[in-house]
């Protein structure tokens, strides 16, 4: 790595709508360690808006005029469209540049394997924006099941519903398989991930996807039903067009439950401009919105463990400075695929797949 001990690291950026602008862009900003040197974006209007939020910051047009300042960088950060992960994480590695990728890291489990056999052979990081482990529900849950709290856990349900009747377009909605849009990718890359995270390798995968909206063209509501190598049954819901939105965690146990509702604020406090400085009360969850543990006879509110998106690029800093382990590894991203593949194969032949 080209930057002297006690230099922050130069972070290059490709792309600034949604993921890159509300997401990366802050979360780098804010991480000791780190500077947000160059944006790619050729969008007039994006550029505006970056240079607004970020003054400090370069641009580069592409993503090959990124490549060519590789020597003044020390980390690539993928924030554009999920058909383009492969071929400019390579390109970032082949560039001699270490990536974060946005997931999904790839639309197939072979793809990610590509990456990460190419990242070891380099011998760089590449790692995955999972943020979703760093929810403040999933830090909670996390932190009652290392306690034990609900004895044996048998099911583990998870959902990532919306009420969106209104197509948006773009390319998270189209239909073409290049593109990896719809929602089993989408969302189901964070549920997935979770469940993995929590409860091991699957052997098992039942699925249903279904294209619901009138004029959508990709998946928009999806079931998916996993059998853990170890016993635990993970069932995960994620729809754009639920009227009625269930828990978003209903986790049930030998001895108890863990429920609760709504999303962590984390995703909303970035999208109104918010920022995790230091001294703030940044990821806590208001005393409202706390889950419960225990039965119906005897369930109490639970304190929310605050959630920590900056800990994922804490974690990146330490892994290039310190050659600490990287927050998300390819190979876990690859299981995941593994997981969203066999999904699309059962709901293709309306049965469960093995894995």
């Amino acid at each position: 790595m080209s930057t002297p001990p006690g230099t922050p690291l130069r972070v290059g950026l490709v792309g600034y709508g949604p993921a890159g602008s509300f997401f990366h862009a802050p979360l780098i900003a804010a991480t000791e360690g780190l500077v947000l040197d160059t944006i790619v974006t050729s969008d007039p209007e994006r550029r505006a808006q970056a240079r607004a939020e970020h003054p400090e910051v370069s641009f580069a047009a592409s993503a090959d005029e990124l490549w060519s300042r590789a020597a003044g960088l020390d980390l690539v950060v993928l924030a554009s469209p999920n058909r383009t992960h492969v071929p400019l994480a390579k390109a970032a590695l082949r560039a001699g540049l270490p990536v974060v990728v946005d997931k999904p890291l790839a639309g197939t489990a072979a793809e990610a394997r590509e990456l990460a056999a190419l990242a070891e052979r380099e011998g760089l990081l590449l790692t995955v924006f999972q943020n979703r482990r760093w929810d403040s529900d999933f830090l909670t849950l996390r932190a009652l099941l290392d306690k034990g709290a609900l004895g044996e856990v048998r099911r583990f349900e998870s959902r990532f519903e919306r009420w969106r009747p209104q197509l948006k377009g773009g390319w998270r909605e189209s239909g073409d398989p290049a593109d990896v849009g719809g929602l089993l990718y989408d969302l189901g890359s964070h549920l997935v991930d979770q469940a993995l995270t929590l409860f091991g390798p699957v052997s098992r995968v039942y699925a249903e996807v279904d294209v619901r909206r009138p004029g959508a063209a990709a998946d928009d509501d999806a079931f998916v039903a996993l059998t853990h190598a170890g016993g635990v049954r993970s069932h995960l819901w994620m729809s754009a067009t639920t009227p009625r939105l269930g828990p978003r965690f209903r986790v049930l146990g030998s001895t108890g439950g863990y429920v609760t509702y709504g999303l962590d604020p984390q995703e909303g406090a970035l999208r109104e401009g918010l920022r995790p400085v230091p001294g703030s009360t940044w990821g806590v969850e208001p005393e409202s919105d706390w889950g419960t543990l225990g039965t119906d006879e005897n369930a109490a509110p639970v304190p929310s463990v605050p959630g920590d998106y900056p800990a994922f690029y804490a974690a990146v800093a330490a892994a290039l400075r310190d050659g600490t382990a990287p927050p998300v590894t390819a190979v876990e991203a690859a299981a995941a695929l593994d997981v969203l593949e066999a999904a699309r194969r059962s709901a293709h032949l309306g049965q469960a797949v093995a894995l």
